[in-house]
């Protein structure tokens, strides 16, 4: 072990989590020493520790808090017991999408099982590969072992007993079950694998958290999950000079973090004559006038912000493809891994309505905000994407409060409310008893909007979106290849749809099933609780804002699609199988501004005359 001034606080005989101080330093670093692992080292400097260290805390709990699959109502009924204190469904899939790539990689490189795995760990980021390399030291040579002995990744996940079958339930599997049977084939490799004692150790941990070092960390992370608001922010105005991390990706660009009257969306301080109190990257005076730039460019320009009460479509959840396809995968591959864990596996700065920087997952962005900016200038950085994977119309109740906009200090904004899935999907085996009832939805919106009138500044809009038709994911998907599946063709989407409506974590057990009439059922309610947003559309009345409804443009978009020679399918995320695409949610961004600009003219505002003097003297107005 440690020599010297450094002595460490315990040991495994495997993996070594250790919090040392070296030379009398109060800094404390941490050791990951794999023994199975050639590429293990020692982790240098506090900070990138820390970073290191985050990340890992940050995905494990991101893992148990940001499933793409609706949030329970009331109490978490999952069992903190666990691994990690995750719901075993979810241990249950990403055990065998990681033991499905390690096959693939082997058998892709014609090399063992071990270098498929170490070459795994190479491709990660070094700021996670520390967890990389504790996973293989743990799992790593039962894996190498079973799948040398061909068995598949749900025999090896089960006989690892990170999938679990509940009493009475079926065998959960992704892949065709082995020729001697599936429950066969899983007493047969619990014969060949031992688990060892190192193994035992770590799943007895109900969490890293209850390590009392990472305690503080875990709490803030937890909060962040919880409560969806900034990680940094040090002004506590819910805007951050950060990206991630609930942070800039998901609202405009804090310029001042020590200011809490400074932040994107507010009217400006004294027309802004001395610094940028809105972040919107104009101030100053003009010198040949006399007049603050703010008031000669903005005055009158009917300035307002856009707002996303969403879900995880809004958020924009994607797991890139490379991801699982061996054929495709590279160090490169893998690079934007941290920066999308940290943002729960979403990616609002290209999505539909928050997007401003240009998609690198491809397709390209194009969004309301953008145009909203591109109309008038002056509403540069002014948005905020309030959206959580598995949103509905009941916990957006307590999402809604994350909201940022002062009723008396700043402009307008446009708010758009789109829980287009979850009030209808969930992964219970009775779906159709736990899905929203009209009077639910009714219930539920109508109190959104009561607290959006008590906090939006006069002269909002709210536009309320209906819920999409999710047979088209069916109709499109269930018969082809998933990622998974390309290299052996050996996974559809059906299969995918099955195992996860088994294990209980489907993101929508009534539309990615092959029962047609549980999938007519599923839309004929999506249809209802349409159909009461539109009402509320028509007859509810508001102080602060007026209320338009529209469809969700599924249909629309696919016919857009057609013409430009793209096939339907491609408006689907590859990897999932039930969000809009980047290609979906660019084009369906067209058909919305189409509909407001002719219908709902006011909703936009005015066209900004002094657009091009803004650019020519402030450029790019400090960038997003």
């Amino acid at each position: 072990m440690l020599s010297g001034s450094g002595s460490c606080c315990g040991s495994r005989s495997l993996v070594i989590y250790c919090y040392c101080r070296r030379h009398g330093s109060a800094e404390p670093e941490l050791f990951i020493q794999p023994s199975w692992s050639s590429q293990a080292s020692r982790m240098k400097g506090s900070r990138q520790t820390f970073l290191n260290l985050f990340c890992i805390l940050w995905l494990l709990l991101l893992l148990k808090a940001a499933s793409s699959s609706p949030l329970p109502h009331g109490k978490d009924p999952r069992p903190p017991s666990l691994p990690f204190g995750l719901y075993k469904g979810h241990t249950c899939v990403g055990c065998v999408l990681v033991v499905s790539v390690i096959e693939q990689l082997a058998q892709w490189h014609n090399s063992t099982v071990k270098a498929a795995v170490e070459r795994l760990c190479d491709y990660i980021p070094e700021k996670l590969q520390g967890f990389c390399y504790v996973l293989a030291e743990l799992y790593g040579p039962h894996i190498a072992e079973l799948i040398d002995r061909e068995m598949n990744a749900d025999v090896v996940c089960h006989s690892l007993r990170l999938c679990k079958q509940d009493p009475g339930q079926p065998l959960c599997h992704l892949y065709s079950p082995p020729k001697v049977g599936l429950n066969t084939a899983i007493r047969k490799a619990k014969r060949i694998m031992k688990t060892s004692k190192d193994l035992k150790i770590f799943m007895g941990f109900s969490s890293v958290c209850a390590f009392p070092l990472l305690a503080d960390l875990c709490e803030k992370i937890k909060h962040v999950l919880r409560n969806k608001l900034p990680f940094e922010d040090f002004d506590g105005d819910k805007f951050s000079t950060f990206p991630t991390l609930r942070g800039y990706h998901w609202r405009g660009r804090d310029c001042n973090d020590k200011n809490t009257t400074v932040y994107p969306g507010r009217r400006p301080d004294n027309w802004d004559a001395k610094s940028d109190s809105n972040c919107n990257g104009i101030w100053g005076v003009d010198p040949k006038d006399g007049i603050p730039y703010e008031e000669k460019f903005c005055k009158g320009a009917d300035s307002k912000g856009v707002v996303l009460l969403g879900d995880s479509a809004g958020a924009h959840f994607h797991i890139p493809p490379e991801w699982m396809t061996v054929t495709q995968m590279s160090a490169k591959s893998f690079a934007n891994l941290p920066t999308a864990f940290s943002d729960e596996l979403d990616w609002p700065q290209f999505s539909e309505i928050t997007g401003f920087l240009n998609s690198t997952i491809g397709g390209w962005t194009d969004s309301l905000y953008l145009r909203l900016r591109k109309r008038n200038r002056c509403n540069h950085r002014d948005l905020q994407n309030i959206s959580q994977n598995g949103g509905s119309s009941g916990n957006l109740l307590s999402l809604i409060k994350s909201l940022a906009r002062n009723q008396l200090l700043d402009n307008p904004a446009i708010v758009i409310y789109a829980t287009i899935g979850n009030d209808v999907c969930n992964g219970e085996r009775n779906t159709l008893a736990h899905m929203t009832t009209p009077k639910e939805m009714l219930s539920n919106v109508v109190q959104a909007l009561r607290y959006l009138d008590s906090h939006l500044p006069n002269g909002s809009h709210v536009i309320l979106t209906g819920l999409v038709d999710g047979r088209f994911l069916w109709d499109n998907l269930h018969d082809r290849y998933h990622p998974l599946g390309q290299l052996n063709k050996d996974v559809t989407y059906s299969q995918l749809y099955s195992f996860l409506d088994c294990l209980q974590v489907s993101p929508c057990s009534g539309w990615l099933t092959p029962n047609e009439t549980l999938r007519n059922l599923t839309s004929e309610r999506a249809l209802q609780l349409s159909n009461v947003l539109k009402e509320i559309a028509r007859s509810e009345k508001f102080v602060n804002f007026d209320i338009f409804y529209m469809d969700f443009p599924l249909r629309k978009t696919a016919e857009e699609w057609r013409k430009m020679g793209g096939e339907p399918w491609q408006l689907i995320e590859p990897v999932d199988g039930f969000h809009p695409s980047q290609i979906a949610a660019a084009l369906g961004t067209g058909i919305t501004w189409q509909k407001a600009l002719h219908e709902w003219p006011q909703v936009l505002g005015k066209e900004n005359p002094f657009n091009d003097q803004i650019e020519a003297i402030f450029k790019d107005q400090g960038g997003h």
